[in-house]
C-alpha cells in the first residue's frame, strides 16, 4: 500500500536528463577499463568491477523493459518506500541480471542498454504505473530511484576500478534527498535534525520536537558520505571517527538506523 506521508516533489524533467546522463558517464568510463581493473573485487559481495559493470548495464535495460510492458493500473510503492523494499528482492534482482547479461561484452551491452532506455523513455514523455517486481510505481517515482542506483553504483565503480567518473549534480541532489526522506520515513520525529548540504535536510526520531533556535541533536555530512551510509558502504562508527559526520546531542547517534538501504 502506497504511503500516506507527504513526499518531495521532484522536477521530472531534470530527474530524466539527470538518469540519462549519468548513465552516459558510466558508459564512458567502462569502455576505458582495463582487464586488470575489470577483474578486480568490488567489495560487494564476490563481484567483480566486470560484474558490477554488467549489473549497471541491466539497470538501464530494465527500465526499457519496464516500459514494454502493459502498464498497471495504480501504484503500490512510492519513491521513499522503495528503499526499505530493496532489500527483500536483492538475490533476484541480482539473478535476473546475471541471466540476462552474462557472457556478453561489455561495450555492447551498454550500446544496446542505452538505446534501448533512450527510446522507451522517448516513447514515454509522460507518467504512468509501472509492472514492477518490487511493486508497481510510477515512472516518475521509479525514475528517482534510478538515480539512486546509477549515483550509488557510480561511486563503487569509480572506488573499486580506480577511475574518476563524473556524477551529475541532479542525480546526486535526487539520490541524497531520496535516502534522506527513506530515513525520516523509517524513524518518524522531529527530536534529531539531519543536515546533508546542500541538498537536504530532515528531522527524525521520535522525542522533544525542535520549533526554533539551534537544534539540540544535530548530524550533518556531505553527500557522498551520506549516500555510503545509507547504503551500508561505511559504518556511522567509522565515518564519526574519521570526522565525515558530525553528531551532537545525545539522541544524536543514527547507528541503529543505518543502512536504510542494502
Amino acid at each position: 500500500m502506497a504511503s500516506r506521508t507527504r513526499t518531495r516533489t521532484y522536477d521530472a524533467a531534470k530527474i530524466r536528463a539527470a538518469v540519462t546522463a549519468q548513465f552516459g558517464h558510466i558508459t564512458a568510463a567502462v569502455r576505458e577499463l582495463t582487464p586488470e581493473q575489470l577483474g578486480r573485487g568490488t567489495g560487494l559481495g564476490d563481484w567483480t568491477v566486470a560484474d558490477l559493470a554488467a549489473h549497471i548495464a541491466w539497470i538501464a535495460d530494465s527500465l526499457a523493459s519496464g516500459l514494454a510492458r502493459p502498464p498497471a493500473a495504480v501504484p503500490e510503492l512510492t519513491a521513499v518506500e522503495w528503499p526499505s523494499a530493496t532489500a527483500s528482492l536483492a538475490g533476484k534482482i541480482a539473478e535476473a541480471a546475471k541471466e540476462t547479461l552474462e557472457g556478453g561484452p561489455l561495450p555492447g551491452l551498454y550500446e544496446h542498454a542505452g538505446v534501448r532506455m533512450a527510446e522507451a523513455l522517448a516513447a514515454n514523455p509522460g507518467s504512468r504505473v509501472l509492472d514492477l517486481w518490487i511493486g508497481d510505481m510510477t515512472l516518475a517515482d521509479f525514475l528517482v530511484t534510478r538515480t539512486v542506483e546509477l549515483v550509488v553504483h557510480t561511486d563503487d565503480l569509480g572506488r573499486a576500478a580506480g577511475v574518476d567518473i563524473p556524477i551529475e549534480r541532479q542525480a546526486l541532489a535526487a539520490c541524497t534527498r531520496l535516502l534522506a526522506d527513506a530515513l525520516a520515513l523509517k524513524a518518524p520525529g522531529g527530536s534529531v535534525e539531519v543536515r546533508i548540504p546542500p541538498f537536504a535536510v530532515v528531522q527524525c526520531i521520535e522525542g522533544p520536537r525542535h520549533t526554533r533556535g539551534t537544534p539540540p541533536n544535530v548530524v550533518e555530512t556531505d553527500p557522498l558520505t551520506w549516500i555510503r551510509l545509507a547504503t551500508g558502504r561505511t559504518d556511522w562508527a567509522t565515518a564519526v571517527e574519521d570526522a565525515q559526520v558530525r553528531a551532537s546531542g545525545e539522541r544524536a547517534d543514527l547507528a541503529a538506523l543505518l543502512p536504510v538501504m542494502s
